[in-house]
């Protein structure tokens, strides 16, 4: 076989890989359900007092979450005022293939801390990766070889599709986007307009355009509710659901950004229910349901004494674990049938966590590098592990892997096994 050969066909083996979304594969924020469930993996039954480090590589600053598919790791990230894509190889950390584009940014007042992003996670589906930058543009790559294939924004009353106006929110665009079968699912806008759309993942092309409502931080999901795939979104207005396929309004109910309480969590589903945290505001619990053609939305329970920033909440084993953000961050479980709190952990855990189920246990990383392993129970907080993975800040979701994690702290990627 001579080398011109053997070069074709370790493409088209890649090439394959790559389209084919394996199992274990991490595609997107909370995964590829967007919950949180980390499926077919289990973690040993003894877990070590410290986690091994297999590699280190710089880069870049952000909040992306990494994204796996079969033996290929990508990051977002920001390296000056560039926002750079990589695609590194999981076994060693070299870099395969890198891109940018120059994204300037000017930070808020009060938003230094956090830089210049980018903060929303990307996605992967079907050979493509999706990033949506701080400034509100979704851009589409060859996961392959990293080439752009093309990009949208913010359309509003204009039919100019290839319009690069800025427009995010107040703090820049952490909206992460979603793929549903063809379709690229995302919410353009800023604190005052904007627009959830639904582009072909192909080409760009819009699909459908449904409302005029500002974006938030918070990023949609889909699901099934009263038998009908819907988009879930909390946008800078509502919580709604919206036909996944026609991108026609099903049901909506009012829950505005209130002053500086803004919506940044991404809601749960969970038997047909919508679980709901928000800033100073509680937990809550709705109910969309259809009679005929007709929709209408129940609030079944409200928990005051839990309240959502940054950071969202995730089910298992029919329970809900989140972080509260009183108490300066409190661990907390919560029963989704009537909002009863069942435990919550000490105060001053932290500014954000993000959290991962398995089977039966909740992995959690708080802001500062503490990454912590939870029975997935009610009765009582019981911790079964705690590392040190980083002594930098940790706001990007971290990634569980069959023996052991992906680590995105300030400027760095790092793979540990146990």
């Amino acid at each position: 076989m001579n080398k011109r050969l053997v070069v074709s066909v370790l493409a088209l083996f890649l090439l394959v890989q790559l389209d084919e979304c394996a199992a274990g594969d991490w595609t997107g924020w909370l995964g590829p359900q967007r919950n949180g469930f980390v499926a077919d993996v289990t973690l040993p039954a003894t877990l070590p007092d410290q986690l091994t480090a297999v590699w280190t590589e710089n880069v870049g600053t952000g909040y992306g979450s990494p994204l796996v598919v079969g033996d290929r790791v990508f990051q977002h990230a920001r390296q000056a005022e560039n926002e750079v894509l990589l695609c590194l190889s999981l076994q060693q950390g070299v870099t395969i293939w890198r891109q940018q584009i120059s994204v300037p940014f000017r930070v808020r007042g009060g938003g230094e801390f956090h830089g210049k992003g980018p903060k929303s996670c990307p996605v992967y589906a079907d050979g493509r990766i999706f990033t949506m930058s701080i400034t509100g543009r979704l851009h589409a790559w060859s996961a392959e070889t990293g080439q752009p294939l093309w990009q949208a924004g913010y359309r509003g009353p204009s039919d100019d599709q290839s319009s690069s106006a800025a427009r995010h929110p107040h703090w820049g665009a952490s909206c992460s986007p979603i793929v549903f079968q063809d379709k690229v699912l995302i919410h353009f806008g800023d604190d005052t307009a904007g627009e959830l759309v639904a582009l072909d993942a192909a080409t760009g092309r819009r699909i459908w355009t449904n409302g005029t409502a500002g974006a938030s931080y918070s990023s949609p999901l889909v699901g099934t509710l009263e038998g009908v795939t819907q988009v879930v979104e909390w946008n800078h207005e509502v919580l709604t659901g919206v036909d996944v396929e026609t991108g026609q309004t099903l049901w909506s109910t009012p829950f505005p950004h209130e002053e500086h309480n803004q919506n940044m969590p991404t809601p749960s589903l969970w038997n047909g229910r919508v679980l709901l945290g928000a800033e100073n505001r509680g937990l809550h619990c709705f109910e969309p349901q259809k009679q005929g053609d007709q929709w209408s939305v129940h609030k079944i329970w409200s928990q005051p004494r839990v309240g959502l920033d940054m950071s969202s909440a995730v089910v298992c084993n029919d329970l809900l674990f989140g972080m509260s953000h009183f108490g300066r961050g409190r661990l907390f479980c919560v029963d989704p049938v009537d909002g009863r709190i069942l435990w919550q952990g000490d105060g001053r855990f932290g500014s954000n966590a993000t959290f991962l189920t398995t089977q039966d246990q909740v992995v959690v990383l708080n802001d500062s590098g503490r990454l912590q392993v939870l029975a997935a129970d009610g009765g009582e907080m019981t911790s079964l592990a705690a590392w040190q993975v980083s002594d930098r800040p940790t706001w990007a979701p971290p990634v569980l892997l069959p023996d052991g994690l992906l680590i995105k702290d300030r400027d760095r990627l790092l793979r540990l096994t146990f």
